[in-house]
């Protein structure tokens, strides 16, 4: 078993504080390629995406998952040479896919270019799309065996690098190719991406060759006595993708929806009156601005969500449904403590954030009408992972259809009407967020018999009203002369008190400071001498 291996909370805590760079970081693209590019171009790079998102997820949608929980068991038995196998296996399925898939996609980039995303410019970004596939397919296995180990720190390392590659390149190829037209500095955008997917890659690679090394140099004590009944790789096969496919079957739906999202949301809004190059400029900076500043907590979330899946596996196959409550409650109550604060900063401060990141506020409205429902966005990732790892994929499949069906009616229903236009789209998303995650609460709890402590809620509800009187007050007074600098003053002041009213209704306590990772052990009580 790896030495390396972290609790929950701590597995957690290292994911969390890389998506925060990493988020962080992303933002220097997504604000200076409006700037360089405009709303239209991000919104050919918008078009590509959702098509690139249904392609990823057909690769690597349940795999990783699968290999998650099936190396956490062979782990758990001190099966090395098993884990290796999982891991062999699951590398020959997504790898030989993502070729197949390269190679269709290659052959009928013009008719998914001209049909499928309504609009030829983006075909030249499509093409510089497709070498991202099998990468993918590669990393996403072996992001998928560390996460089995529950060690987190190889992902960390390896998203920080793609991040940063990604960053410079993005940057500096859309600006070597801008000369050459829209369409090319949109191409040299994703040409970035694929590099920087690349960089992490070769991050996770080397991490797995020591990983490898430090196995067959310590093999587990009863590495021997388990792999006498190891399984063929055809049963291997088998048991991930008994997994995988249900897994694969709910986020495709999710990616299908956000593909079919960006196709009727562009020919709705031209039915309502916007021209095409209007709808493609909305869309983008609903999808490419207002969403990745909602996304910017969702890094917590999504930690939580990849250590819980083989907290909730070990657990499970325990029968320890003490520990399954425990961690469910650890999960939720840190999405939505930490979550609360973006959704006050971004829905009251909503015009001048806006100003400050993208040099407008024109996208504001946008993202006042969703900040509130974000919040129930920051609980579906654990929600949906616990269901995962509880053998329930097939409700979590069954609840995101019934979210994606609605989302898209009422697309079709208000975005093609003049007085809605683009805030029918937002409508429906924001709707999406809800519903979905209202349909993993009610199963989490019908199948683990889990709850929340109501008064958890009404305190950080509390705790959120305070804030947003702070917060306005700070704002409206305008104690400093640039406005960038009250709107900084009126967020750290806001959520000071955020922070000091966690504590003094003890929604945090020294047991959760004492959890973090580095800062943890400053809040240790000390033993006596």
């Amino acid at each position: 078993m790896s030495s390396r291996k972290q609790s929950f909370i701590r597995g957690a805590m290292i994911l969390l504080a890389a998506g925060l760079l990493n988020r962080i970081l992303g933002f220097i693209p997504r604000i200076a390629l409006p700037r360089l590019i405009g709303a239209e171009g991000v919104g050919l790079i918008q078009l590509v995406f959702p098509f690139t998102v249904v392609m990823l997820t057909l690769i690597a949608g349940g795999i990783p998952l699968a290999v998650a929980k099936l190396v956490a068991e062979a782990d758990g038995r001190g099966d090395s040479r098993e884990s290796g196998g999982i891991l062999r296996t699951a590398l020959g399925i997504s790898l030989s896919f993502s070729l197949v898939l390269a190679g269709v996609c290659f052959f009928l980039s013009d008719f998914i270019a001209t049909r499928i995303m309504t609009d030829p410019r983006v075909h030249t970004a499509f093409l510089t799309m497709i070498p991202v596939l099998p990468l993918v397919a590669v990393s996403s296995v072996w992001r998928g065996y560390f996460q089995g180990k529950q060690n987190m720190i190889p992902s960390a390392l390896s998203a920080t690098a793609e991040t940063v590659f990604r960053i410079v390149l993005t940057i500096a190829f859309s600006w070597a190719f801008l000369p050459h037209g829209l369409e090319y500095a949109a191409a040299g955008a994703v040409l970035g991406m694929v590099v920087g997917e690349l960089a992490g890659l070769a991050v996770l690679g080397v991490q797995l060759i020591g990983d490898r090394k430090q196995t067959k140099t310590n093999p587990a004590a009863s590495d021997d006595k388990a792999s006498s009944a190891n399984p063929r790789p055809v049963s291997r096969t088998r048991a991930i993708m008994q997994t995988a496919l249900p897994v694969t079957g709910s986020k495709i739906i999710g990616s299908l929806s956000y593909l079919l999202e960006s196709i009727l949301t562009v020919r709705c809004l031209t039915i309502a009156g916007v021209t095409a190059a209007g709808a493609t400029a909305q869309y983008g900076a609903l999808q490419g601005m207002v969403i990745p500043l909602l996304l910017l907590p969702g890094a917590l979330t999504y930690s939580l969500a990849v250590s819980l899946v083989p907290s909730l596996s070990e657990a499970a196959s325990r029968g320890d449904w003490a520990t399954i409550h425990a961690r469910l409650h650890q999960s939720m109550r840190l999405a939505v403590v930490t979550g609360a604060p973006f959704v006050v900063l971004m829905g009251l401060l909503a015009d001048p954030l806006c100003t400050l990141l993208y040099g407008s506020d024109s996208m504001a409205d946008m993202l006042r009408w969703l900040a509130p429902l974000a919040i129930f966005l920051y609980m579906q990732a654990p929600l949906q992972a616990a269901l995962q790892a509880l053998d329930r994929p097939g409700t979590a499949l069954f609840n995101t259809f019934a979210g994606a069906a609605v989302k898209l009616l009422l697309i079709m229903q208000l975005a093609t009407k003049p007085e809605f236009g683009i805030t029918g789209a937002v409508i429906a998303i924001g709707v999406n967020m809800l519903l979905v995650t209202l349909l993993h609460w009610i199963s989490v709890a019908r199948f683990t018999g889990f709850r929340m402590n109501p008064f958890d809620f009404l305190k950080v509800t509390s705790a959120m009203i305070v804030m947003s009187a702070v917060a306005m007050w700070c704002w409206n007074n305008s104690p400093l002369k640039a406005q960038i600098a009250n709107l900084f003053a009126a967020g750290i002041l806001a959520t000071l008190t955020y922070l000091a009213l966690l504590i003094l209704l003890k929604i945090v306590d020294r047991r959760d400071a004492e959890r973090l990772p580095l800062l943890g052990r400053f809040f240790r009580p000390r033993k006596p001498a």
